[in-house]
């Protein structure tokens, strides 16, 4: 049996139920596709984990685990064309997705290559998207 599912770095969704049921068995694989954030049941699993909690329940992983190096999201050089289409540019932009690292090195590209004010945004801040009033002269 073949089950392809949405993992969500195995973090909710039916694979939970797919892991619960078959990642105890030794005559199962479990191919991770892309990048597995660092946390999740996926990274864990990716790292060797000897047990998952799932439904809370440790289930011990007997499973082969495997990994592949798949990504459908664009890389810096995308995402720089993307933003470059922009008319007229944006006054910021907002880099929120990411490793820390990763995305220190799309905001110093962003700012440049493209000349644009870009930041991260802490978490849990909150930022107004609306426009910033025009200063008065």
């Amino acid at each position: 049996m073949i089950i392809i599912s949405a993992s969500g770095m195995a973090t909710g969704g039916r694979i939970i139920h797919h892991l619960a049921n078959r990642v105890g068995n030794h005559n199962n694989t479990v191919l991770l596709v892309g990048f597995q954030a660092p946390g999740t049941r996926g990274d864990a699993l990716r790292s060797g984990a000897r047990q998952l909690k799932m439904f809370g329940h440790y289930h011990p992983v007997r499973a082969n685990v495997s990994s592949i190096a798949l990504s459908a999201h664009a890389d810096q050089n995308d995402l720089l064309g993307w933003v470059h289409t922009a008319s007229p540019p944006p006054d910021i932009v907002y880099v929120n997705h990411g490793e820390p690292e990763g995305s220190a090195a799309l905001i110093d590209a962003l700012s440049d290559r493209l000349d644009l004010n870009a930041v991260a945004p802490r978490p849990g801040e909150r930022v107004r998207l609306d426009p910033r009033p025009k200063s008065q002269e």
